[in-house]
């Protein structure tokens, strides 16, 4: 059995706590080292196989010309405001510009730059229409050329920026700079939203267990977790392109099931103390009683994660997997290094410290300045209790109201629209922002995000002529730079830049009337073939690839949750009831997500400063991360109630007093992972923004709204057949215990019990009561 083991874990890691400590600490030295001897830096690579985009990719590597690879552009403009790059007045910009052009060139793997200076010295229409100098002379841009991102580094960033920082300090210009090397290799941001997460963890352990020694262990542990979690991630990165998002997500992910799940067991180990254990025995059976749920909810998030495979987008595997690593060790250490810690702290935790009993007692009277943490508790069942009876006797009133109120927030849904937010959306304390509005200013948004077409004109010579002027009428392209022809494969390769950015809706629809409109029809039924590339249509591609398997990933992780909660709860209606109510909180996050980031609303709450699309990957990721984090809770509720029921064979009581007594541990753990996870949405990446907004607000209405009002209500509304189970499926399906456990002490988070009915034994159909106690 699976409590026995965790019993015997976590009853070895409490009788020598020095050992597993000097073990864990070992293992992160390990980690470490080995992280900044093998380890590599994030790097983001938008691509997926069988897209049109990945075909232009495949010509422009053929041809040879160098547009496969990373770009970067650096803009600039005279500080002397009446000077222009046609007549500088004196001031010398033009000077400058040509020397930050010729040492740009000179850095390392640079391949080459366009030459605003040199355009302008053969004549500035040149310049001008070549998209390198702006009509009116304020504004030129220095497109820099790099390899394939394998052989680059974030040292080749860096060398970039350095070179600014020194030529801003020399040179009369203004100098700001973008590109998709930012894009890939710049350092993800979070690490002060991880310190302000930690901090908001903190606080609500202390005020939940009035002792900083109780406080600090969850958040050691998860800290612990994550430190070696990341290297790891590191590692991997050194063997394949890992996202820069991934460390960001696992860090945010990490610490809110690595505090949740330690919080669990803390909260199962100050009461075994309270009602006498000693140290070590308590923090043996904490973790083989609150331990299997905290396994059970871990590996299902893992899985959920890891279900991302579906998308066949090679960065969101490798993502999925570098945070499902991070999750998997939060479990490994909630069973392992917290019960040493647990052991090691010994009987300080079973009672409040002075601070604590101060607080506690303002909060809760006579009964909190008791030192028991279990009067605590019960005074918390009995409130808890009084509102769950009071749903119970309105059912159909706040399952209707709640509900109504959910598919309310879902209704934005409907104007979900995926992409990627362009650098337009980033602070105007970014430099890559500033590069975007000067782009943007001088030569129209589109130029922003150039689209590159590849063109293969086997067995047709005027196939060229036909697509470049079928292209430069479409509506919505500004304008054509000359075709690249290599001679050797005869591929020609097209920079086009469209009327609108690159996050626009129009952008995403020209992309799509240039594949099926306009370049068949130039192209023919011939041989000849062309395909659309660039950045802005790999994302475009990506975004709809991951819109087209997002619902396998729904039916896949939909069904695997029915079946383990049917497992478990030996019932059809409480795992469908369980499924559709979280769809219900995900989707309400979705509506929310779209009202925030698309529609403006309160945006500026989090920093947001202009309207941007959702991520196109964040809604797959969200759902997976979501639904395993719904089960955690979804599973210690259930737990306690079907226990209940099998205890007194009454529905309406097992609902009162099965979420009454989870309702302080669930709410606890929902209101740090709220926390930790809006720390994150203050962050300036729009996209850590969605995924720390989306997770919260996802979590608080699952907490709060689902478990709180919609589950006890349902469960009243459906009454004895909560448990229905046709025979010929109680038959078919392995018996095991659930909801209850072989360790004296109920799986969900509150204290052990008299005697515990084994499901086993107990009647699995209503209409037959259990054998009471």
């Amino acid at each position: 059995m699976l409590s026995k083991a965790l019993l015997r874990l976590g009853g070895g890691a409490a009788r020598h706590p020095w050992r597993v400590i000097a073990a864990w600490l070992i293992a992160g030295t390990l980690a470490v080292l080995a992280a900044s001897t093998f380890g590599g830096r994030t790097a983001d690579s938008m691509t997926a196989p069988g897209l049109d985009s990945g075909r232009a990719a495949e010509l422009i590597e053929r041809a040879g010309t160098g547009q496969e690879g990373m770009t970067a552009q650096v803009v600039v403009t005279p500080l002397d405001g009446g000077a222009t790059f046609f007549d500088d007045g004196g001031g010398g910009a033009r000077t400058a510009l040509t020397r930050l052009q010729t040492e740009v060139k000179r850095l390392p793997h640079v391949l080459g730059t366009s030459d605003p200076a040199g355009a302008l010295d053969t004549g500035g229409d040149t310049a001008v229409r070549g998209g390198l100098v702006s009509a009116d002379g304020r504004i030129a841009v220095v497109r820099v050329q790099y390899p394939d991102q394998s052989r680059l580094s974030a040292e080749d960033l860096d060398a970039l920026v350095d070179l600014g920082d020194r030529l801003r300090a020399e040179l009369p210009l203004r100098i700001e700079m973008g590109g998709n090397l930012f894009y890939a290799f710049s350092d993800p941001d979070g690490g002060a939203s991880e310190l302000i997460g930690l901090l908001a963890a903190a606080a609500i352990l202390f005020l939940a267990f009035g002792s900083l020694v109780a406080a600090a262990l969850p958040i050691g542990m998860a800290v612990f977790g994550l430190t070696i979690g990341v290297a790891t991630m590191t590692v991997l990165a050194g063997v394949t392109d890992v996202p820069t998002f991934a460390p960001v997500l696992g860090s945010m992910v990490g610490l809110g099931v690595g505090i949740d799940y330690a919080l669990f067991v803390l909260a199962r180990h100050r009461e075994y103390l309270a009602s006498g254990l000693g140290p070590r025995e308590a923090a043996g059976r904490a973790v083989a009683t609150a331990g299997r749920p905290v396994v059970f909810a871990g590996g299902v998030v893992v899985v959920s994660i890891l279900g991302l495979a579906v998308a066949n987008v090679p960065f969101m595997t490798v993502g999925g997997l570098a945070v499902s690593i991070v999750v998997l060790i939060m479990v490994v250490a909630s069973v392992t290094l917290l019960p040493a810690f647990l052991g090691a702290a010994g009987p300080r935790l079973a009672r409040a410290g002075r601070i604590g009993r101060a607080l506690q007692g303002r909060k809760s009277g006579r009964l909190a300045r008791r030192r028991d943490p279990a009067a605590g508790a019960a005074a918390d069942a009995a409130g808890w209790r009084r509102w769950i009876g009071h749903v119970s006797r309105h059912p159909v009133l706040y399952a209707v109201g709640a509900a109504g109120l959910l598919l309310t927030a879902t209704l934005p849904v409907l104007g979900l629209r995926v992409g990627l937010p362009d650098d337009g959306s980033l602070p105007h304390s970014r430099t890559e922002r500033r590069a975007y509005d000067l782009v943007a200013e001088g030569f129209g948004p589109g130029t922003n995000g150039p689209l590159v077409i590849a063109a293969d004109p086997t067995g047709d010579a005027g196939m060229l002529d036909r697509l470049v002027g079928a292209v430069a009428a479409d509506p919505g392209i500004a304008s054509v730079a000359p075709a690249h022809i290599d001679r050797a494969t005869g591929i020609a390769t097209l920079v086009v830049f469209p009327t609108t950015s690159p996050q626009d809706r129009a952008t995403t629809d020209t992309i799509a009337r240039l594949r099926t409109d306009v370049l068949p029809t130039a192209i023919g039924h011939g041989p000849a073939r062309a395909h659309v590339g660039g950045a802005a249509a790999s994302l475009s591609d990506v975004g709809r690839r991951t819109s087209q398997r997002l619902p396998v990933l729904v039916a896949a992780v939909l069904a695997m949750s029915f079946l383990l909660l049917m497992l478990v709860f030996r019932s059809i209606l409480v795992p469908l009831k369980a499924v559709l109510l979280n769809l219900l909180s995900i989707g309400a996050a979705y509506g929310i997500m779209v009202a925030v980031f698309q529609w403006g609303w309160g945006g500026a709450l989090i920093g947001l400063e202009s309207t941007v699309p959702i991520v196109s990957f964040i809604p797959m990721f969200l759902f997976a991360i979501l639904f395993g984090l719904s089960m955690d809770y979804e599973v210690f509720l259930l737990s306690r109630v079907r226990e209940e029921y099998l205890r007194t064979g009454d529905n309406g009581t097992a609902i009162v007093e099965g979420i009454s007594r989870t309702a302080r541990i669930i709410t606890s753990a929902a209101l740090i992972m709220v926390a930790v996870f809006l720390s994150f949405a203050v962050a300036e990446d729009p996209s850590t923004k969605m995924f720390g907004l989306g997770l919260a607000t996802a979590i608080f209405i699952d907490a709060t709204v689902v478990r709180m009002v919609l589950v006890p209500a349902t469960m009243t509304l459906l009454g004895r057949t909560n448990w229905w189970l046709p025979k010929w499926l109680d038959r078919m399906l392995p018996r095991g215990r659930s909801g209850a456990d072989d360790t004296d002490a109920d799986s969900t988070g509150e204290g052990p019990r008299p005697r515990q009915v084994d499901v086993d034994s107990a009647p699995a159909h209503p209409g037959r009561p259990a054998p009471r106690p």
